[in-house]
């Protein structure tokens, strides 16, 4: 691989990976001085290349530092301590003292004003000296085999390091993601030019996840890792509807109606509460457009999951009522000490108010940061409370996507019992077919 093909090896990797040219032409000089400094360089030499991508040309240069003079008996102690690896540890407090101002200067990197002067006359504290050194015949051969195996390397590393860039950016985002493919129960989902993860405990229970589908999902993390960006997405999270509100509703989007809290169950509720200022507008209506179309928009998003739009209140007692809607609440008692509130309630809206499993009082507890206890009217006893039913909806997950493979085998066993049923009638209809032929 001579030059010329590594400049259009550049070109084209650049445009395929979208990765800056400088930063490829500054790894490809790094390599090409890494390679030139093994095989032709000298100890004290500080190698750069430039190296030009249009004519596939490659300049060595010696580039060192001005500094000021350093005393000829400290620079002798400094290059004999340097060869023979002397430990400073070792050395008595003078010597100590002399390596501190011997580090003032660096042979390898650093000039010496009176030696700089030598080469450019007018040279000056500070200024860099460039000396060209003499590029052997068999440098571009070796260079380019050298800079073929590090640059392979330095543009994976380039194209993780701006992808990590991009993509960390971007947490707390939506964005729609293919579904490629599972592996055990996670799911691999394609971003276009990275492959991000779906855990089990962040998916919806029930949701189908074919190969090859659309999927709007929501960064949570993105860290690096030694394969690279590693990005975890989810489905799962309370953000994801609040993301999709603040799209779809243009009230929400310019500030008019602000969203205040969500409480989501992934997959079966979502309860959101909305507020605004402005005694014109209504902040459920615009919530649910006209007909419905924007909320059936949300939901269509999120499977058909089922969103309330709660409105919000100052005032604990409004919020929490309006939080445990559809059920009508007769009297809510508030304990600000210990943040509980006691909502009372008919005996024919208990249902309303609990929800099923406990899930309206679960969500409506999230809502509003109040522990709920529910009262049926004329009894002191709570029905139902938010200290007994905390369980989240992400606890629900991982507990389902655990028992996954426990009801798997019992579907198997059931299958094989069924077979076997199915079998031992067709042995007796045969019995009997024969009896009868004989017969």
């Amino acid at each position: 691989m001579d030059q010329s093909s590594i400049a259009e090896a550049v070109k084209q990797i650049c445009d395929e990976k979208g990765i800056p040219v400088a930063s490829v032409i500054a790894t490809i000089e790094a390599a090409l001085a890494a390679a030139y400094r093994k095989d032709f360089g000298e100890k004290n030499q500080n190698i750069k290349v430039e190296f030009d991508l249009a004519t596939g040309k490659s300049n060595v240069f010696d580039v060192k530092t001005v500094v000021e003079d350093v005393p000829e008996e400290l620079l002798e102690t400094a290059l004999e301590a340097e060869d023979e690896k002397i430990e400073t540890t070792k050395k008595e407090a003078e010597t100590i003292e002399t390596a501190d101002e011997v580090k003032k200067f660096n042979p390898k990197t650093e000039v010496q004003i009176s030696e700089a002067k030598a080469l450019k006359k007018n040279a000056a504290l500070g200024d860099e000296i460039k000396t060209p050194l003499e590029v052997p015949g068999d440098f571009g051969r070796m260079a380019a085999q050298t800079a073929k195996q590090v640059i392979v390397q330095k543009l994976r590393e380039t194209e993780r390091e701006t992808l990590y860039a991009e993509y960390k950016d971007r947490e707390g985002e939506i964005i729609v993601g293919t579904v490629q493919r599972r592996e055990g129960n996670m799911i691999l989902v394609d971003l276009g030019r990275i492959t991000a993860l779906l855990p089990p405990e962040e998916q919806i229970r029930g949701e189908n996840y074919t190969p090859g589908s659309h999927v709007k999902i929501y960064i949570i993390a993105v860290s690096e890792t030694t394969k690279g960006p590693e990005i975890i997405v989810s489905r799962a999270h309370p953000e994801i509807v609040r993301k999709l509100f603040w799209l779809e509703i243009p009230e929400i989007a310019n500030g008019t109606v602000e969203i205040k809290s969500v409480a989501r169950e992934a997959g079966s509720r979502s309860k959101i509460a909305v507020w605004t200022d402005q005694e014109n507008i209504d902040p459920i209506g615009s919530c649910i457009g006209q007909r419905g179309a924007r909320i059936q928009t949300i939901i269509s998003e999120l499977k058909g999951e089922k969103v309330d739009i709660i409105k919000y209140s100052e005032d604990p007692l409004e919020f929490i009522a309006n939080a445990l809607s559809p059920a009508k609440i007769i009297e809510i008692k508030l304990n600000n000490e210990n943040k509980t509130a006691t909502a009372k309630v008919a005996e024919d809206q208990l249902s309303l108010a609990i929800g099923k499993a406990g899930q309206n009082v679960r969500l409506a507890a999230k809502l509003t940061g109040w522990k709920i206890d529910i009262v049926a009217d004329g009894q002191k006893a709570p029905v139902a409370s938010t200290e007994e039913n905390v369980e989240t909806a992400e606890e629900i997950n991982k507990a389902e996507a655990a028992t996954e493979p426990a009801v798997d085998e019992m579907a198997d066993a059931a299958t094989e019992v069924k077979k076997t049923k199915a079998e031992k009638p067709s042995k007796a209809k045969k019995a009997k077919a024969t009896k009868t032929k004989k017969g």
